[in-house]
């Protein structure tokens, strides 16, 4: 089968691998119909590479149709249209029945210390093989695969793999209070949706920050009260405050993460590692790390207080500086880890319909073949072309 694989720092080729097969007996192989870019592959291609080696197939947020089953499975069959999360749970242990399907205890990845595996993402996550390719061996094929109708094109439902399951708790996890104030840090995918998201649960006001013009005018297009970084820079909460009485927004919602602009210091920083073999630049990753964090700071002058800071973006560094006096302060609750996407399913799949009330239908900006994967990643971290989401197809 042909598949993106990695081959180091922003180098990133599509080749033919061999195809993958059922080693459990609860094991499926999808045929990938569409398999989305993540803000999070980014990291893949640009810092991460201490944890992947070359050929690594990556991807997270696939969905296509069943090809073949194990012996054991019975609630899918062959011709079944699915959509795979990117948290791969067994949905039976005592975490996913707590409704974290993102600490699965079944797939835990205890040598690295870390939560549930997942597709497509490193040796932190049990460099599990990915979706951006042909075919996917997919486990626990009774519990794990959504399965979706048939009709309705992959635009639909295939951003149940993450992209909504992520926004949806990033605006749980926000707690805003009925006809409540929410700011949303990055426009990206999960934050352009996290935005739309608050809005179809009630939010009154829900404001946007973003230092890309496409971003800005897709979000503004929508109702969100938008405003550019580059123009307010530090004024960014002042100018919150006079939209909400003095006072900030009930409720921040960080959908940044490890920066892609600002912080030279620390981008520095993140660009040295980068380059250092792996036995050394993985444990000073882990253990002496320091995250862009700006936004994150942001967020904590933002939030009004006593209010809610949610983050849904990913951090990497474990050393990251905290205003913990600020943060005790103002009485700011924190609320953050990655999306557990079985608790909130059956919240989302009503909302998918001809209605369309998220507008997923028309959320990506880019459909390309999987064959152009390479530079669909090159003009992505570039932001070229007003690139925001892009779907690969097989």
């Amino acid at each position: 089968m042909r598949a993106l694989t990695w081959q180091g720092k922003r180098d990133v080729r599509v080749e033919t691998v061999p195809d993958p097969r059922i080693e459990k007996p609860d094991d499926i192989i999808v045929r990938v119909t569409s398999s989305g870019i993540c803000g999070s592959d980014l990291h893949l291609y640009e810092l991460f590479g201490p944890y992947l080696d070359p050929g690594d197939i990556l991807g997270h947020e696939p969905m296509g149709v069943v090809e073949e089953v194990g012996p054991d499975v019975h609630a899918v069959t062959p011709g079944d249209r699915v959509v795979i999360p990117f948290n791969i749970s067994c949905r039976d242990c005592f975490m996913c029945d707590q409704g974290l399907h993102s600490q699965c205890e079944t797939t835990q990845v205890r040598e690295r210390h870390s939560g549930a595996a997942l597709f497509g993402y490193t040796k932190l996550y049990g460099q599990v093989p990915g979706g951006q390719a042909e075919l996917l061996r997919v486990p626990f094929g009774n519990k794990l695969p959504i399965k979706v109708p048939a009709g309705p094109p992959d635009d639909r439902y295939v951003y149940l793999s993450d992209v909504l399951p992520t926004a949806w708790q990033a605006v749980e996890y926000a707690d805003i209070p009925e006809e409540g104030t929410v700011t949303v840090l990055g426009l990206g995918p999960i934050g352009d949706m996290a935005a739309r998201i608050a809005q179809h649960r009630g939010a009154r006001l829900v404001v946007g920050v973003d230092l890309v013009d496409e971003r800005l005018s897709r979000a503004s297009a929508r109702g969100v009260t938008c405003f550019d970084a580059r123009r307010h820079g530090k004024d960014l909460p002042e100018a919150v405050r006079e939209l909400t009485d003095g006072r900030g927004t009930d409720a921040v919602i960080d959908a940044v993460g490890m920066e892609a602009h600002g912080a030279p210091f620390a981008k520095a920083a993140q660009w040295v590692t980068g380059h250092l073999p792996d036995a050394v630049a993985q444990p000073l990753m882990e253990h002496a790390g320091v995250d862009r964090l700006g936004a994150l700071h942001a967020g904590i002058d933002v939030v009004r207080r006593g209010g809610t800071l949610s983050v849904s973006g990913v951090y990497g560094g474990a050393a990251s500086p905290m205003p913990l006096l600020t943060m005790f302060d103002k009485q700011i609750q924190v609320r953050m880890g990655q999306a557990n996407v079985w608790r909130w399913v059956e919240d989302i799949l009503p909302l998918l319909t001809d209605d369309d009330p998220l507008g997923v239908d028309t959320f990506k900006t880019h459909a390309m073949p999987l064959e152009d994967a390479p530079k669909a990643y090159a003009m992505f971290q570039a932001k070229e072309d007003g690139m925001i989401k892009t779907l690969l197809r097989p």
